[in-house]
């Protein structure tokens, strides 16, 4: 074991394009007609965190990196609330651990059921009893919010849309997100069903963990083909994918007992950060809401990398009975930190390793790197076998003896 220390410097939408009149964005779109209207609860706290106050207007809201879980900003962030179509974050995180598990496929085509075709709401009108790949009913979830597709994928996962719910619940409680509960995966409203700016934060992370996300989160418009040749438009609900630099995901949401909401994230250099905001009283407050909190997040935070995938250490691994006596190793993948610009981080690492015996492949696990940050554990980052390692013969093991009695 050796230490190493150190301080590191810091309807589917079927609408034409929405107009951008400076920093103002016109309402998009109403997923639900005839919802319940906002109660009388007033949400006047004032949200300082860090002694800033970013003059945000939702009932709640949230604002953190996207590697270490660093809260820059938040305000009534475990607050129950609906979410409204927020709640499809989790419906496509299931989605994509099925896919992940082999127990759907990207190009495997549903059969749409009566149920899923009459949803209502936003959707992008499947036909009942037709055949559609479950990649782009994926797409039409993300993009354009399609309650139908939502019913459709919940269908083909678990059976029916009650059962999926159980599992999108069980999902929640594992990733700690324990101040939601949900009622259907579409968002639509339906009692008890509330969630809470945190928790959606949370579970937008575990979405973004999953690549092929992305292919999907910064598609702007698109046509979305049926069978039968017909075509829907669809266009991102998130319009900060067009225009902020650097947002390439997220997931909007409204009714009238929501509010309008918005879960997005951006990236820039190596900083990727996510924000929440629940009940806000537009469209475009959401929108600018979140771009405050994007802005104040690259302006005033910066992420400094502490070891990068694949680049060895000093650090290096004896190997019993290999043709070679020692292995470098290298982390499997980039750890980083995160601090306000211009502070110095107390970041010590220390990595931990195995017994090695050959034959030993590259890239094989030999043991593990544990990052503290004030002295307190952040992450640990699994360490590999730099190159491949043979196992010593007859003859190798012959020249160690002699070279031993040479030493001698």
């Amino acid at each position: 074991m050796k230490k190493i220390a150190g301080t590191l410097l810091g309807a589917a939408m079927i609408f034409s394009a929405v107009g951008w009149i400076g920093s103002v964005y016109q309402a998009n779109r109403i997923e639900i007609a005839g919802a319940e209207s906002v109660g009388e609860e007033e949400y006047e706290e004032v949200a300082v965190q860090n002694g800033v106050n970013l003059q945000i207007h939702a009932k709640a809201s949230y604002l953190m990196d996207f590697t270490t879980g660093t809260v820059m900003f938040a305000q009534n962030e475990r607050t129950h609330l609906p979410i409204a179509s927020m709640c499809k974050i989790m419906t496509l995180i299931l989605s994509f651990d099925a896919i992940k598990a082999g127990a759907m496929d990207m190009n495997e085509e549903l059969t749409i059921s009566e149920r899923a075709a009459s949803m209502g709401g936003s959707q992008v009108f499947l036909e009942a009893n037709a055949k559609y790949p479950v990649k782009e009913l994926i797409k039409s979830v993300v993009v354009c919010s399609a309650n139908d597709s939502c019913v459709a994928l919940a269908e083909r996962i678990a059976g029916s849309e009650e059962i999926f719910t159980d599992k999108m619940n069980e999902k929640a409680r594992s990733l700690g997100a324990n101040d939601t509960l949900f009622a259907n995966c579409t968002g639509l409203p339906k009692e008890p069903q509330y969630s809470c700016a945190k928790d959606v934060a949370i579970m937008l992370k575990e979405l973004l963990s999953h690549e092929e996300y992305y292919e999907f989160g910064k598609v702007w418009m698109e046509q979305f083909k049926h069978p039968q040749g017909r075509y829907t438009e669809i266009t991102n609900t998130n319009k900060l994918v067009r225009f902020y630099d650097g947002c390439d995901g997220g997931k909007t949401g409204f009714t009238n007992q929501a509010g309008f909401c918005l879960a997005a994230t951006a990236k820039r250099n190596d900083t990727r950060v996510i924000s929440v905001v629940i009940g806000e009283e537009n469209s475009g407050t959401r929108f600018n809401d979140v771009r405050t909190m994007f802005d104040y997040a690259f302006a005033n935070y910066a992420t400094t990398p502490i070891v990068q995938a694949n680049v060895p250490l000093e650090t290096t691994g004896f190997v019993n009975g290999g043709k070679i006596k020692t292995v470098s190793v290298c982390p499997e993948r980039s750890a980083f930190t995160f601090s306000k610009r211009g502070e110095k981080p107390n970041v010590t690492i220390e990595t931990r390793l195995e017994t090695l015996r050959a034959p030993l492949k590259k890239g094989e696990r030999v043991g593990e790197l544990i990052v503290f940050k004030d002295n307190v554990e952040v992450e640990r980052v699994p360490l590999i076998a730099a190159s491949d390692v043979a196992k010593a013969n007859f003859f190798d093991r012959f020249r160690d003896v002699a070279r031993g009695w040479n030493g001698r």
